[in-house]
């Protein structure tokens, strides 16, 4: 079992909200909502680089922002995030049935870290951050790499994500990919699974898709 992390297993994205609403007006602008909706998925690198772009901000400071960006998530999920409805009970499932499970998000380390502190670390047997791989969603590797570690096939992982970005990389590595879109609305020719949430959905459920 293959779990995203923002939307997917906690309702992070409401953090970055605040941190990236902030930045914006920082730096004397508002943040689109379309704006914000391409940003879902993506890595802080990316959200940052979209957002000067939509304001006509230079671009050469982009690094500095991004730090801004990271010292403020520190601190707003070092204030503790949710569970999504149902990940809780799927992962404590899953885990009990001794499956090989793994996180892999776009969130770089350092900040995946604290949400772990909160997941339970013992909970995942590999995880892969953003800042762990040479391309990122929603380019595959990131997914298969993964498997790699876990010693697995590919094409028998069941991968649960929430955005366009992640089931793109999730489709393209092969795997059995389950979407349950949270902040944004997938597009009608994205072909896959979906559901509305992971309340009610088991361990019995999700070997179905492999059977």
């Amino acid at each position: 079992m293959l779990f995203d992390m923002d939307g997917t297993l906690v309702d992070s994205e409401p953090r970055w909200d605040i941190a990236l609403h902030e930045l914006a007006r920082l730096l004397g602008g508002d943040l689109a909502p379309e704006v914000r909706a391409r940003m879902v998925g993506t890595n802080e690198g990316a959200s940052v680089v979209l957002l000067l772009e939509s304001l006509d901000q230079p671009l050469e400071k982009a690094p500095e922002y991004q730090a801004w960006v990271r010292r403020r998530m520190r601190e707003l999920f070092g204030e503790g995030v949710p569970w999504k409805p149902g990940a809780r009970e799927l992962l404590t499932e899953v885990r009990t049935a001794g499956l090989p499970t793994a996180l892999v998000t776009s969130t770089p380390r350092e900040l995946t870290d604290i949400i772990l502190d909160q997941l339970g670390h013992e909970n995942f047997d590999v995880t892969i951050c953003g800042d762990e791989v040479e391309h990122k969603k929603p380019d595959p590797e990131p997914y298969l790499t993964t498997a790699d570690k876990l010693g697995v096939d590919i094409d028998r992982c069941v991968v649960l994500e929430d955005s366009v970005t992640g089931v793109s990389s999730a489709l393209a590595a092969g795997a059995v990919t389950l979407a349950i879109p949270s902040e944004v609305t997938l597009p009608g020719d994205l072909q896959v699974r979906t559901l509305e949430s992971l309340s009610g959905i088991d361990l019995a459920y999700l070997r179905g898709l492999t059977a």
